[in-house]
């Protein structure tokens, strides 16, 4: 079993894996039936534009419009994003009509049914909550928002106008991870009771640099105060300011914790946390962290340890979720991830996985039993290693956010169920947020069941 899929075989088998499906031809919007959906982009920076590529590798047969698109980046991201979008307008339909304000931008656009929100954290309550006032359903990035308020205001407006709002864990919509979720955590069950999880997001040095702008290019410093910023620098490197972003324990660790309550089907009742500027001196949040969860299952307790570096890439990212009887080894990048069975299991209990096809055994490949070594003097409580490598059957050869884009432009045509919710955003945003805090308090913190509702 392969199903490695290039963008015309995700669409016509996605729904079996529990992705999105894309139909051609009449479509139910919020209105009623109606052949497009006008959408508009509101940030057209790196992830901005990440967004853009995945909705426009779509392709026309996905009968969505750009109808706008909004930076206050006017001289570079506007200019570029804004001209790429109309160079369709023949084959797709795109207008692309350039805003640098958001508010002009609502007012101005009469027949969009959706909002891409790819601005900075500490934008995003203010935005989402204007577009789902004036009828829109709204994709939004993570982090949901910087503080824990505008996450509550953001779904408590999403629960007050009915309007959709996704928020941006593109993991949920991944099909290698909603494979494992289905087959691995909820029916075959080779990993036995899960009882720790490890997870990491290690960057280089040179990953992690200030960014700079070119020269002549800056934004006037009357619309970087306008839009909450103090200068070009700050403005280019929000997120490792305070007051605009969370460091990277929000910006890349939220993406990963979020798998951890999703596949583990509960949130966390603790966490305590080390971090620090043990080496960016020019940033204000921790360039460092270690994080332990405390969660409380319907099996039994589990334990499980995230790590975020910005001075070495060792390893890259992932999630590992360890259990009694195998451990899954998953990544979103580069289709990584494998199932590793304990060697005290015998291979006729994954036998029938394999026939079905949940599991691709990695022949010849073995890790040797310390036992085995004669030359070796084995301690009794050093253990012994899994001995067999099993593949997870499916690939993923279309942009990381396609899946999530085309979940919720399904949802907005009434076909589907979002994927990420505002309710689910909302929990990872405290299960995250939470980490920054026990970093500045110095100690474990307790999580209440009402901090994850409203």
């Amino acid at each position: 079993m392969n199903e490695s899929m290039n963008r015309r075989e995700f669409v016509k088998t996605s729904a079996a894996i529990g992705a999105g499906l894309f139909v051609t031809g009449k479509i139910l919007g919020a209105g009623g039936s109606k052949d497009t959906l006008n959408i508009a982009f509101l940030g057209a920076g790196a992830q901005g534009q990440a967004l853009l590529d995945a909705t426009m590798k779509l392709g026309p047969e996905a009968a969505v419009r750009i109808m706008a698109v909004c930076d206050i980046w006017e001289k570079v991201n506007l200019r570029r994003v804004s001209r790429r979008i109309q160079s369709y307008k023949a084959a797709y339909g795109h207008e692309g009509r350039p805003y640098v304000d958001y508010k002009e931008m609502l007012d101005t656009e009469k027949d969009l049914d959706a909002v891409i929100i790819a601005t900075p954290d500490f934008c995003h309550a203010e935005q989402t909550i204007a577009c789902l006032e004036k009828g829109l359903h709204v994709y939004c990035e993570k982090e949901m928002s910087n503080t824990l308020e505008g996450a509550r205001q953001m779904l408590e407006a999403a629960n007050r106008t009915g309007k959709l709002l996704q928020i941006g864990h593109q993991r949920r919509s991944n099909p290698r991870y909603r494979y494992c979720f289905d087959k691995y955590i909820q029916e075959a069950k080779p990993l036995g009771r899960i009882t720790t999880i490890n997870g990491q997001w290690n960057r280089s040095k040179a990953s992690c640099e200030d960014l700079d702008w070119p020269e002549g290019m800056e934004i006037d410093e009357a619309t970087l105060n306008k839009y909450g910023f103090q200068d070009m620098h700050q403005f280019r490197n929000w997120r490792w300011f305070k007051g605009l972003g969370g460091g990277p324990i929000v910006d890349l660790g939220s993406h990963q914790i979020d798998i951890y309550n999703w596949y583990l089907g509960a949130v966390p009742r603790s966490v305590m946390a080390s971090g620090g500027n043990d080496y960016w001196k020019n940033h204000q949040w921790y360039d460092s962290v270690m994080a332990v969860y405390e969660y409380l299952t319907k099996d039994g307790p589990v334990r499980a340890f995230y790590q975020t570096l910005t001075t070495s890439s060792a390893n890259g990212y992932y999630e590992s979720f360890m259990g009694l009887k195998g451990t899954l080894v998953i990544s979103e990048s580069a289709n990584r991830g494998s199932v590793y069975r304990e060697s005290w299991v015998p291979e006729e209990d994954w036998d029938p996985w394999v026939t079905k096809g949940y599991l691709k055994k990695v022949e010849g490949k073995t890790v040797v039993d310390n036992q085995e070594k004669e030359e070796a003097v084995l301690d009794v409580r050093e253990g012994t290693f899994s001995p067999a490598e099993y593949k997870i059957p499916v690939t993923m050869n279309v942009p990381y956010h396609q899946p999530h884009i085309q979940n919720f432009l399904e949802a907005v045509r009434g076909r589907e169920k979002l994927n990420c919710p505002a309710q689910i955003g909302y929990e990872t945003a405290v299960t995250v947020l939470k980490v920054n805090e026990a970093i500045e308090k110095g100690c474990r913190l307790e999580f209440k069941t009402d901090e994850f509702t409203v």
